[in-house]
């Protein structure tokens, strides 16, 4: 196969036939940089795990998937011609958005309510979309009104409408196996015959954050099962590391690399209802 591309996380190759294999690595990325060493299993349990959401959401939206791959991280689909948009949807109030909001009092211009804190339910899903960055750079929140500026008004809107639905579906979902869907982003293209389709990965620890419901408590930063415990760790004082001062991040210490695999586990194994396999 002919290699075509590698990201932080997946590899592309491309088929005689035109179609696409993509690879999910074990790597893990954190503040635009690649994380030393790898999280076991990571790409198998993304790759599992979106294969699992692709079926839960295909009456919302047409997915990229022909086949699942020989190996229990990669998947042949169909080439996208992507958006040039990140679709967001936030349903809590954390991260990025939370730093608009205290500066602003809006994130990506749509105004919120005063008062709220770190992990404070939305009153209702938002589409927080932002610029498509190129690797090594940061992507920007922009508002609706600047996506309708670059995609046109009918696009847009179809956006906003598809990425609301995928997170209101796994919203629910997820909540019904103890789990919150704070906020996620999905990536959007249209295949050979113009038709606007779901691609990439969806719904996974790597793309969204996901909450334990149980413990959840506004004003805290919540227990997560996703990467955000590697960032944490990476700005806590143990890691020594200055995020601002352009040096490359320590590498992972072995306690750290296990307990941030457990986490996917547990997303996985909790949502999916079935027992990882590798």
């Amino acid at each position: 196969m002919k290699h075509v591309h590698s990201g932080k996380v997946r590899d592309l190759y491309e088929t005689d036939d035109g179609l696409l294999l993509m690879v999910a690595s074990d790597r893990l990325s954190a503040f635009d940089h690649v994380m030393e060493p790898a999280i076991p299993d990571k790409g198998a349990i993304l790759t599992q795990m979106s294969l699992w959401w692709f079926d839960q959401l295909k009456d919302i939206v047409p997915n990229h998937v022909v086949a699942r791959g020989d190996d229990s991280r990669s998947v042949l689909c169909r080439p996208l011609r992507m958006v040039p948009v990140e679709c967001v949807v936030r349903g809590y109030l954390t991260g990025g958005g939370l730093n608009e909001y205290r500066e602003t009092g809006a994130v990506s211009g749509v105004p919120l309510p005063a008062g709220l804190q770190d992990g404070s339910r939305l009153p209702e899903p938002i589409f927080t979309p932002s610029t498509k960055a190129p690797q090594g750079e940061h992507d920007e929140p922009i508002s609706f009104e600047q996506v309708v500026e670059t995609v046109g008004e009918e696009l847009a809107e179809q956006l906003r409408e598809i990425s609301l639905a995928v997170y209101r579906r796994g919203a629910e979902i997820a909540l019904e196996r103890g789990i919150i869907l704070a906020d996620t982003k999905i990536e959007l293209g249209w295949d050979s015959e113009g038709v606007l389709t779901l691609g990439d990965e969806v719904l996974t620890p790597d793309s969204s954050r996901f909450w334990p419901a149980d413990d959840w408590e506004p004003g805290r930063q919540q227990h997560a099962f996703d990467k955000q415990f590697v960032r944490d760790w990476l700005l806590s004082p143990e890691s020594g590391w200055d995020k601002s001062s352009g040096n490359p991040p320590p590498r992972l210490p072995d306690d750290v690399v296990e307990r941030t695999r457990q986490r996917y586990l547990e997303a996985y194994e909790r949502i999916t209802g079935a027992p990882f396999s590798g």
